[in-house]
């Protein structure tokens, strides 16, 4: 089986989460700037085999999308085609931020550790990937 890759997209920073090549746990991979995204995502597919992405959607508390939608559908369209052979899958990701915040809180992470993005988008990466894996059994 190959990898599941999969996102928390945001307009400075995407948290990167990647499952194991059986698909049975899902890790925290790291957080990349925005702007290079692309090549990232371009040079883990040379090393590693990918076989689908999730990317988590920003609906709002009343099911329709939000104002970081468009820019989610964007990285969605670009990925379908520099990607075409490659399913892309859009999860719920309501809360996830929320809930990172909560496992870096409880995982006594330091003060300073807790107030970096880039740690929380990384965790809301994993809850997202998580949720798609969960909902595949």
């Amino acid at each position: 089986m190959a990898r599941i890759l999969a996102f928390d997209f945001g307009l400075k920073r995407v948290g990167v989460a990647v499952s194991d090549p059986l698909q049975i746990i899902a890790n925290s991979l790291e957080t990349v700037p925005t702007l290079v995204i692309y090549d990232f995502i371009a040079k883990y597919l040379k090393a590693e085999e990918v076989e689908c992405f999730v990317v988590g959607y920003p609906y709002n508390n009343y099911s329709g999308e939000n104002e970081v939608a468009k820019y989610v559908n964007q990285f969605i369209a670009k990925l379908s085609s520099m990607y075409p052979d490659k399913p892309i899958h859009k999860i719920d990701e309501r809360f996830t931020s929320t809930m990172a915040k909560h496992t870096l809180l409880l995982s006594g992470v330091s003060k300073k550790e807790r107030q970096k993005k880039e740690n929380t988008d990384a965790i809301a990466a994993n809850l997202i990937l998580q949720t798609f894996m969960a909902s595949k059994h």
